[in-house]
């Protein structure tokens, strides 16, 4: 958590296991907000994969990703 006048940002990594995957994914959670005005959500997830040069198995981050939609 940091603050710049009347500025403030936090940022948050959540880790978990994806059986789908058979990999670790992450969710990285970054909130900001100026002022009284709204408060702007960033969220990405990421995740390893066995693939050499593209992702195959993002099941993972799209379930991480659907929790916080439904936390929201």
């Amino acid at each position: 958590d940091f603050a710049a006048g009347n500025a403030r940002c936090s940022v948050r990594v959540f880790e978990r296991y994806s059986y789908m995957g058979g990999n670790r994914v992450s969710l990285n959670v970054t909130l900001f907000q100026v002022g009284d005005g709204p408060v702007e959500l960033s969220a990405i997830t990421s995740g390893g994969s066995q693939a050499m040069f593209f992702k195959i198995n993002t099941l993972g981050e799209e379930a991480f990703l659907d929790k916080l939609r439904e936390i929201l």
